[in-house]
């Protein structure tokens, strides 16, 4: 059955994006600084970046992701690791004709347990991966995920949104995994259930 992780990056105080988040600033004010590792990749990063592509076998995101990012979820006409199914978590679905890609996005409206069934399913051996900082926190607190991924960027934002402001705990993890690149750190951990 499908792994499902969260993967995200991080600020060293905490916040998965600045302040002031807007369609034409998806990461908020400053908030660029946590993806610099993915523009300027070392081969470290490089080579963590391509596993993650190849392990997803769905994704899963918040509707506010998804929206925030143009209604495609930001990578065009498919997703975030090409035309792999995203599942959009919403209480309102968009207009079908205003979906660019739904081929690539389903959304889903019967709560996070049923999304993540829908995603496990399609993903099969593969890993659900969980894109947003909602969704991973209702994933948490559901009980429902596997493994946190971050991608820890030397910066301080101040503020912003948090990762786990509302993911309730406590939470107890057990680290698998540190890759420590000249850009950023990766840390995996375990979720101990």
């Amino acid at each position: 059955m499908s792994k499902v992780i969260a993967g995200i990056s991080m600020s060293l105080d905490g916040f998965v994006t600045g302040p002031d988040v807007t369609r034409e600033h998806q990461l908020g004010e400053g908030g660029e600084a946590l993806h610099q590792w993915l523009h300027d990749p070392h081969q470290l990063d490089s080579e963590l970046l391509a596993g993650m592509r190849d392990g997803a076998g769905a994704i899963l995101m918040g509707r506010r992701s998804y929206d925030l990012a143009g209604g495609d979820g930001g990578w065009g006409d498919g997703g975030p690791a090409g035309q792999v199914p995203c599942f959009v978590l919403t209480h309102k679905p968009p207009a079908p004709e205003t979906v660019r890609a739904p081929s690539v996005f389903t959304f889903v409206t019967g709560g996070i347990h049923d999304a993540v069934e829908r995603a496990r399913a399609v993903a099969g051996d593969k890993v659900t991966a969980v894109h947003g900082a909602s969704a991973a926190q209702q994933c948490l607190a559901a009980g429902l995920l596997d493994e946190i991924q971050i991608h820890l960027a030397p910066v301080l934002l101040g503020s912003g949104t948090r990762l786990f402001e509302r993911a309730g705990g406590p939470f107890r993890l057990e680290r698998v995994q540190v890759v420590d690149s000249p850009n950023v750190t990766h840390l995996r951990f375990k979720v101990i259930r």
